[in-house]
C-alpha cells in the first residue's frame, strides 16, 4: 500500500522557495562581504624581509685596538641566539608573561581575547590587551599605533599569516632580539650583557624572571634606578611561572630568596671620557650616526682598567687629592688610556682634556730643552743661589740653595732657580718656541713659564714628551682608527700620517740622560719599573694645588695629574708621591708584554768625567782635613 505526500499548498511552497533564495542571497552577500573585509584588511600582506629591519635607534658598538668589546652608544643590540640554546627557565619566563600559550594557538589566542574582554568589562577600562607575543611581533614591525577595528583586524591576520611562514622559535627569537628592555639595551642578549655581564645563557631562574618582568615597563623598572620596583616585579613573574606549573617543588622559594645583583654604570668600566673625546671625530668623519656601526678605536682594554684602577687607588680625598686625570700614548700618538677623572658617573668634565693646569716643574725638561740647543750640556754647572728677575725671586722647594751644580742635577733634584737661569740664557721666545715644537702653542714668553706656570692639558703633556721616547718625532694624539657598518663595510680608516722629527740624536741623548737620572736618583724615584729603564719628570705648583709626574719608556708614554676641582692646595702631596705611584703601576704592566729596551743617552765627555773625579778626590781630601781639625 503506498502512502500519498501531503500536498503543500501552493502559496506555502512559494514562501519557501522565496525564503530558501532570500537565505542564499544574504549567505552570499555576507560571504562576500568578509572576503571583501578579508580583501581589504589584508590588501597588502608585508614584506617578510622587514622582520630583519631595524626599527629602532642606531647601535654603535666600540672595539679596542685589538676588537675587544669596549662599550655600545645608542642602542645596546647583539646577535640573538638561538632559542634552543636558551634554558628553560629563560623561555618560560618570558612566555609566562606574554603569551603562555604560545606554542599551542596559531597566532591568535581566543581563550586570551576572551579572557581580556572579561577583565576589561570588569575593571570598566582597558587593562589587558589579548595579544598574543606574535601580534605584539606584528604590531612592533608592521603596524602603526593607533588603536582602531581595522588595524586589529589587520594585526590579527598578519599574525597568522607569519605563523604560516616561519617556526615559533624563529617568531620567538625575533621577538626576543627586538623588545627594548631599558638602559639602552635592545633584545635579550644585550639586556643580559648589560644588566649580569652574562650571556643569556648563563643567567639564573631569577635573573630570566627580572628580565622577563621589564617589558612591562623598562623605564620605570629599570633595576639600575628602581631596584625595588624591579624586584617586585620579578617576584611577581615567579609567582606566574609557579601558577603556571612551571617550576618543580621548593623552586619558587629559592629563586625568591635568591639575591639578584645588577651591575651598575660604574661597575662596568666603560672608558666614557675616552668616548666623550673621540665622538666629534666620528660625526666629522660620518655625520652624526644614522645605523649600526661597529668603531675601532686605539684604546687597549686591558691598559684603561689598570690606568683607572690606579687612579682610583691612590687618590685620597683625605689630603684633598680627590681628583686626577691620565694620558696614556703609544709609540705613534694613539692614545691607549685616558681617565678623566675619579668618577665619571659623578661628573662627565674631562680633566685630561678640558682642564689646563700648571704643570710646574713637569715643564722644566722643555726650557732645559731650549738650554741645550743654545749650547748648554747635561754636565754644565751653574750656580744654585737667590736670583731675581724683573722683581721676581723664584724659591727652591725646600728654601735652601746647593751652590755650584750641573744642569742635569739641578733638574733631578727639581731646582727652580737654575731652571730660571736656563730659561733666561736660553731666551723665553726659544723656549716658547721649543715648546711649539713638541705640540704646545700659545704660551706667553714670562719669566715665570720656566716653572710652568702656565696651564696646559694633560693630553698636551703627554703628547710634548712623546718625542722624547720616539727618537725625536712627534705625533699628534689620536683616538679613531676605523668606522664599518655593522655588516662590516669599511667607512673610514685612519691613515698614518708621517711624523715630524723635531729633535735631533743628540738633542734626545741629553733629555733621556736627565730625565733617567730624576728617576733613578731624584724626585722622580717613586715612578721607577722594576728592570725597566724609564724617564720622566714630576711637578708640584705652588702651596701643593697641582701635583704631575709626565714620564716614559721606549714605546710608552704617560701624563698624570693629580690635584682637585676647587683648586685648594693638597697635604702633602707633590709630583714625586701620588702621580709618581700611579705612573709606576701602571707603566708596569704597560711594559710587562714589551720587549726590554733601552733609552740612548749621552755619554759624558772624557774631559769632564776627568774634572768629577779631581772635583771628587778634592772634596774627599776637605772633609779628611776638616775631620782631623
Amino acid at each position: 500500500m503506498r502512502l500519498a505526500l501531503p500536498t503543500i499548498p501552493p502559496h506555502l511552497a512559494k514562501f519557501c522557495r522565496l525564503t530558501a533564495t532570500a537565505g542564499a542571497a544574504c549567505a552570499y552577500l555576507t560571504g562576500m562581504a568578509v572576503l571583501s573585509a578579508f580583501a581589504y584588511v589584508s590588501a597588502e600582506l608585508p614584506d617578510p624581509s622587514r622582520l630583519w629591519e631595524q626599527t629602532r635607534p642606531p647601535s654603535i658598538q666600540i672595539v679596542d685596538r685589538q676588537g675587544r668589546d669596549l662599550a655600545v652608544r645608542g642602542a645596546h643590540a647583539l646577535d640573538p641566539i638561538p632559542i634552543r640554546s636558551l634554558p628553560a627557565h629563560v623561555r618560560q619566563a618570558f612566555l609566562a608573561t606574554e603569551d603562555r600559550r604560545y606554542y599551542s594557538h596559531s597566532g591568535v589566542d581566543p581563550y586570551g581575547l576572551t579572557r581580556a574582554m572579561v577583565a576589561n568589562l570588569r575593571a570598566g577600562r582597558i587593562v589587558e590587551g589579548g595579544s598574543t607575543l606574535t601580534q605584539q611581533l606584528t604590531k612592533n614591525v608592521f603596524l602603526t599605533p593607533e588603536q582602531t577595528l581595522s588595524r586589529k583586524a589587520q594585526e590579527m591576520i598578519v599574525a597568522i599569516w607569519l605563523e604560516r611562514r616561519f617556526t615559533k622559535n624563529e617568531l620567538l627569537r625575533l621577538y626576543l632580539s627586538r623588545v627594548y628592555f631599558g638602559s639602552g639595551a635592545w633584545g635579550l642578549e644585550a639586556a643580559s650583557e648589560t644588566y649580569f655581564g652574562r650571556s643569556p645563557t648563563d643567567i639564573s631562574l631569577s635573573e630570566a624572571a627580572l628580565l622577563a618582568g621589564l617589558l612591562k615597563a623598562p623605564s620605570a623598572l629599570n633595576p639600575t634606578h628602581n631596584a625595588a620596583a624591579a624586584a617586585d616585579r620579578m617576584r611577581t613573574v615567579l609567582r606566574t611561572m609557579d601558577r603556571q606549573s612551571l617550576l618543580g617543588d621548593g623552586v619558587l622559594e629559592t629563586a625568591l630568596a635568591t639575591p639578584v645583583y645588577v651591575l651598575s654604570p660604574r661597575r662596568s668600566g666603560t672608558p666614557d671620557y675616552f668616548i666623550d673625546w673621540v665622538w666629534p671625530e666620528i660625526e666629522k668623519q660620518i655625520g652624526i650616526p644614522n645605523r649600526d656601526l661597529t668603531i675601532q678605536v686605539s684604546l687597549d682594554k686591558e691598559l684603561h682598567r689598570v690606568a683607572q684602577n690606579a687612579l682610583a687607588t691612590h687618590l685620597d680625598p683625605d689630603r684633598r687629592a680627590d681628583q686626577g686625570a691620565l694620558v696614556l700614548l703609544g709609540d705613534r700618538g694613539e692614545v691607549l688610556a685616558m681617565v678623566g677623572g675619579a668618577d665619571y658617573s659623578r661628573s662627565q668634565y674631562n680633566r685630561a682634556v678640558q682642564a689646563t693646569r700648571q704643570p710646574g716643574s713637569a715643564f722644566k725638561p722643555i726650557v732645559y730643552l731650549a738650554g741645550i740647543r743654545a749650547g748648554l750640556r747635561p754636565w754644565t754647572v751653574r750656580t744654585d743661589a737667590p736670583i731675581t728677575v724683573e722683581g721676581w725671586q723664584p724659591r727652591n722647594f725646600k728654601k735652601t740653595f746647593a751652590g755650584a751644580i750641573t744642569l742635569e742635577d739641578a733638574l733631578a733634584r727639581s731646582i727652580n732657580t737654575v731652571a730660571v737661569q736656563v730659561s733666561e740664557e736660553a731666551g723665553r721666545e726659544r723656549i716658547v718656541a721649543t715648546a711649539a715644537d713638541l705640540g704646545l702653542h700659545g704660551l706667553k714668553p714670562y719669566a715665570s713659564l720656566a716653572l710652568g706656570a702656565q696651564g696646559i692639558p694633560v693630553i698636551d703633556m703627554a703628547t710634548a714628551y712623546l718625542p722624547f721616547a720616539t727618537g725625536g718625532d712627534a705625533y699628534e694624539s689620536y683616538g679613531l682608527i676605523s668606522i664599518a657598518t655593522a655588516e662590516g663595510t669599511p667607512l673610514y680608516y685612519r691613515e698614518q700620517a708621517p711624523p715630524r722629527t723635531v729633535l735631533t740624536p743628540e738633542e734626545v741623548r741629553h733629555i733621556n740622560r736627565m730625565l733617567v737620572l730624576t728617576v733613578e736618583h731624584g724626585t722622580g724615584r717613586r715612578a721607577r719599573v722594576e728592570g725597566r729603564t724609564v724617564a720622566g719628570k714630576t711637578g708640584t705648583t705652588n702651596d701643593n694645588r697641582d701635583a704631575w709626574f709626565v714620564g716614559y719608556a721606549p714605546g710608552v708614554t704617560l701624563a698624570v695629574w693629580v690635584g682637585n676641582d676647587r683648586n685648594e692646595p693638597m697635604r702633602y702631596v707633590t709630583g714625586g708621591t701620588l702621580p709618581a705611584d700611579i705612573f709606576s703601576d701602571v707603566m708596569t704592566v704597560a711594559l710587562a708584554d714589551r720587549p726590554q729596551a733601552s733609552l740612548p743617552q749621552t755619554a759624558k765627555p772624557d774631559d769632564v768625567v776627568r774634572k768629577d773625579r779631581l772635583n771628587s778626590l778634592l772634596d774627599h781630601l776637605e772633609e779628611a782635613t776638616t775631620a782631623g781639625q
